[in-house]
C-alpha cells in the first residue's frame, strides 16, 4: 500500500504547475537604466474609482492597489515617466516597466522591459526582438497601436504585456500635470 501511495503523491506534485521567478533586470536598475544617477523622486497616483474605471477598461479587472509609485522627469516640453506594473499571465504575475514619453501631449511608450517573470512557459517576451514592437506604440480609441505581434506558445504572455503596455499610457494621462487655466 505505501509504495503506490508514494507513487500518487509523485504524481501529484509533479503535475502541479512549476513557478521559476527569474528576474530579468531589477526594478531598481530599469529605473536608473531609465534615468541615469539622478533619479527623480517617486510620485503616487491614487487609484480612486475614476482611475480605477479606466485601469478595468484596460486590464479587464481593477489595479490590486490603492495607488501606484512612478517616476516623472521633465526635460523642455517633453517628459518621461516609468511605470512598474503586474500583470497575470497564465498563472502568476509579471513584472515589466515601462517609459512613457509626453512629447506636447502625444504619448508613446519609449522603452518596454520585463522585470521578473514568474511563469513556466512564454518567457520569449523578455526579448528585444519582441519588446522592441512597443517602441513608438500609443493609445488609439483604447487600443494599443501599433498591434503586438504574438509568439506562438506565449500568448497569454504577450497579452499581458500587451495590456500592461495600455496602462502604462492611460496611467501616465491620468497622472501628467493638468494646465494650469
Amino acid at each position: 500500500m505505501r509504495p503506490v501511495l508514494a507513487a500518487l503523491l509523485l504524481l501529484l506534485v509533479g503535475s502541479l504547475p512549476a513557478q521559476a521567478d527569474t528576474t530579468v533586470l531589477a526594478p531598481e536598475a530599469f529605473l536608473h537604466e531609465t534615468f541615469g544617477a539622478a533619479l527623480p523622486k517617486p510620485q503616487l497616483l491614487w487609484l480612486d474609482d475614476a482611475a480605477q474605471a479606466r485601469i478595468k477598461a484596460t486590464l479587464g479587472h481593477p489595479y490590486p492597489q490603492a495607488r501606484l509609485r512612478y517616476w516623472r522627469a521633465a526635460s523642455g516640453k517633453t517628459t518621461r515617466s516609468a511605470w512598474i506594473l503586474d500583470e497575470v499571465g497564465k498563472d502568476y504575475p509579471i513584472t515589466a516597466g515601462f517609459v512613457v514619453v509626453d512629447a506636447a501631449g502625444q504619448r508613446s511608450i519609449d522603452t518596454a522591459r520585463v522585470l521578473i517573470y514568474r511563469e513556466s512557459r512564454g518567457d520569449e517576451i523578455r526579448l528585444p526582438a519582441f519588446l522592441k514592437q512597443f517602441v513608438g506604440a500609443r493609445l488609439s480609441d483604447d487600443h494599443l497601436r501599433p498591434d503586438i505581434d504574438g509568439i506562438s506558445g506565449a500568448t497569454l504572455s504577450v497579452d499581458a504585456m500587451r495590456r500592461m503596455a495600455q496602462a502604462a499610457l492611460a496611467l501616465d494621462a491620468l497622472a501628467a500635470p493638468q494646465p494650469s487655466p
